[in-house]
Order: structure tokens, then C-alpha cells, then sequence
């Protein structure tokens, strides 16, 4: 049997959780920056990506269409005083992509200690919403057959 990896599949999508709830017991591969998406009511979202070291002129947040970008950038910095001889501070420019479900907005964003906060919030039409549509107790109505003469 063939099984297929949906893994990147469901770490970049945000809005389709009724489909991905029955494909839950997977692991998450790591990769830079880290991340959370959390679900912060019926129909919002938030993406919270771990940015320390980067202010906002470094980062850029596009959404365009059914995705969303997240961009960083590091301007080029010297040593204030003599040279570097170790750095562990990732400071690599970085482009993380999602997927968004239709509907799905950007709402707000906000650098917060190192955490980039990004809210997102479905928004479904009011015409592409469910509606209720009454039963009435009308009376059938019958629809005389002409015979052709």
C-alpha cells in the first residue's frame, strides 16, 4: 500500500479544518522560522511566527489571492565593536507561504517580543451562506394535460 506525506499539506493551510481534523497524528517537520497556526474562535485564525531579531522594516506581509507570504529580510550589519567569532543567532532572510481557504482575511499583524502575530478571519458572504428555507403547508398545485386535438 502507498501512503502519501500530507504533512506540508497541513502546515501551510489555514481555514480547512473540518478536512484536516481526520488526518491529525503526524508529526510537523521543523523548519525556519518556527511557527503556530491556532484557531481563536468559530471562524478565526492566528499564525504566530517566531521573528526574534527582526524589526518591522525587515519584514513584509503580502496576501495576494488564496495565499499569504511572510517575508524576512536582515539588513547587513557590522560589529559595533571588533568582530563576531560566533554567531548562533539565525539572522538568514527567511519567506514562509500559506495557504488560505476561500473567505479567509488578514485582519491584523503585530511584532510583539519576537512574535509576529498574524489574524486572520473567514468572512463568507452573506449569499454563499446556508439558509434556512421554510416548509409551507401550501396546497399542491396541478397542471391540466392538454390533449392535442
Amino acid at each position: 500500500m502507498r501512503t502519501f506525506d500530507l504533512s506540508p499539506l497541513y502546515r501551510s493551510t489555514v481555514g480547512f479544518d473540518r478536512l484536516f481534523s481526520m488526518l491529525d497524528g503526524f508529526e510537523a517537520t521543523p523548519g525556519y522560522p518556527p511557527y503556530n497556526i491556532e484557531r481563536t474562535g468559530e471562524n478565526a485564525y492566528r499564525i504566530t511566527v517566531a521573528v526574534a531579531g527582526f524589526t518591522e522594516n525587515e519584514l513584509s506581509i503580502v496576501s495576494k489571492e488564496n495565499t499569504l507570504t511572510i517575508k524576512g529580510a536582515k539588513q547587513a550589519q557590522t560589529a559595533p565593536n571588533g568582530e563576531v567569532l560566533y554567531q548562533g543567532i539565525a539572522a538568514r532572510a527567511f519567506e514562509r507561504v500559506f495557504q488560505l481557504a476561500d473567505y479567509v482575511t488578514v485582519k491584523n499583524a503585530a511584532l510583539e517580543n519576537g512574535l509576529l502575530h498574524v489574524d486572520l478571519v473567514r468572512e463568507i458572504p452573506e449569499a454563499k451562506k446556508p439558509r434556512q428555507i421554510p416548509i409551507g403547508n401550501a396546497q399542491p398545485q396541478v397542471v391540466e394535460n392538454k390533449v392535442a386535438a
